[in-house]
């Protein structure tokens, strides 16, 4: 399953990696984040792996996250993976104007046992989720600006 999403930030792009990139802030706008351990390799760099466990309906939900490219300003790239879930996300980060930040995602989903039944009834959950995130981020972000 593959999908894009997109929303407009009212601030420069660099103030949007800055927060984007930060660890301490994930809790900020994923609020069922319960906690984000790094694994390994150099933290927040390509290569690094870390384990993120998120407050789920049925239990915690594990994810392990490995950064695959980051060249900021423009991409950080990331791929997540939990039990029957493979998840590529691609960010991009255009300044549109000065002070306005547009954030592009490319999602890519492969899945496995039960969860590929639900592929054809999910689509939409997943696209809502994301954007759910990236309003989350965008408020957070314009209501802290540094």
């Amino acid at each position: 399953m593959k999908y894009s999403t997109e929303i407009l930030i009212n601030l420069p792009r660099t103030t949007v990696i800055e927060l984007f990139d930060s660890t301490e802030n994930l809790q900020q706008w994923q609020p069922g984040l319960k906690n984000f351990t790094h694994l390994e390799g150099e933290e927040r760099e390509e290569g690094a792996r870390s384990e993120l466990i998120y407050e789920g309906r049925k239990g915690d939900l594990l994810m392990t996250e490995t950064i695959t490219t980051k060249r900021l300003p423009e991409q950080f790239h990331m791929t997540y993976r939990s039990r029957g879930v493979y998840n590529e996300v691609e960010n991009w980060f255009t300044e549109k104007e000065p002070g306005v930040t547009l954030w592009r995602t490319e999602n890519f989903f492969r899945f496995r046992g039960v969860m590929m039944l639900m592929v054809p009834f999910m689509k939409q959950a997943f696209i809502h989720n994301t954007m759910l995130n990236m309003d989350r981020f965008k408020l957070f972000a314009e209501n802290n600006k540094q």
